[in-house]
């Protein structure tokens, strides 16, 4: 017999997230903190802010268990930052938020926001990315098309995957396991994705080419125009993303 309990806790989806290629920039605060969600603060690492843009692949993509024909497999690059949730016992839970993620379909995108209220748009994409995940997967490549012209964002995948280094700029990048969105009315949902660790590739030759301004808005405009200050490309896992809550 199913009880409450395990209801509540049975994930909303399930799927694999592989070759994330993660750009990481040095973001002014002053940019961030009015996408701040109510109950959370800025998660600075070495005190600076951070986002990332993410590109990566969905794989076996199910909801409540059940896959959805023709949207199993498709790709996502997103703009998100970090933050965390003080909590009552002094620790904390360290989460992102999203400023923009992009998917290939539009159901896909009417789904997050009507059960998450996550910042979703639908626009025509692809990706060059193996098919199985390899030992070395080499040059990675994720786009799209917007404003009639053709925007990417890729890097290339050197060495061997490692595990996380403690304390490294990578772990904190990768090591949030908790979502934070904002909603219409100004309160904040929060929402567990869970995953282990992650190996990494070290990776070098980063491309990010797109229209910031009509993507994320003019203030990041001049942040994202940068060398990323760090890169890496993640292996992936299996993924749950859990049933979001309002905080109170």
């Amino acid at each position: 017999m199913t009880t409450p309990d395990q209801v509540a806790r049975r994930p909303f989806l399930t799927a694999e997230w592989r070759y994330l290629v993660m750009l990481n920039y040095e973001i002014p605060r002053a940019v961030l903190e009015p996408l701040v969600p109510k109950h959370t603060v800025l998660d600075l690492f070495e005190g600076r802010a951070l986002a990332s843009i993410v590109g990566f692949r969905f794989l076996d993509t199910r909801l409540l268990g059940i896959p959805v024909p023709f949207h199993r497999d498709f790709d996502e690059v997103n703009l998100r930052f970090y933050v965390k949730r003080p909590m009552p016992d002094g620790s904390a839970r360290r989460g992102a938020v999203f400023v923009r993620e992009l998917v290939p379909r539009v159901a896909i995108a009417y789904t997050a926001r009507l059960c998450y209220n996550e910042p979703y748009t639908a626009l025509p994409m692809h990706s060059r990315v193996p098919p199985t995940l390899m030992g070395s997967p080499g040059r990675l490549m994720y786009g799209w098309f917007g404003n009639a012209q053709h925007q990417q964002v890729s890097a290339t995948a050197v060495g061997e995957p490692r595990p996380l280094v403690r304390g490294s700029e990578s772990e904190f990048i990768a090591e949030h396991y908790w979502g934070y969105t904002r909603q219409r009315n100004g309160s904040t949902v929060e929402y567990q994705v869970a995953h282990p660790s992650w190996r990494v590739w070290q990776a070098e030759a980063p491309s990010f080419n797109a229209d910031v301004r009509d993507l994320y808005g003019d203030a990041f405009v001049q942040p994202l125009s940068v060398t990323p200050r760090s890169m890496f490309v993640a292996e992936g896992s299996r993924v749950a993303v859990y049933r979001p809550t309002h905080l109170r």
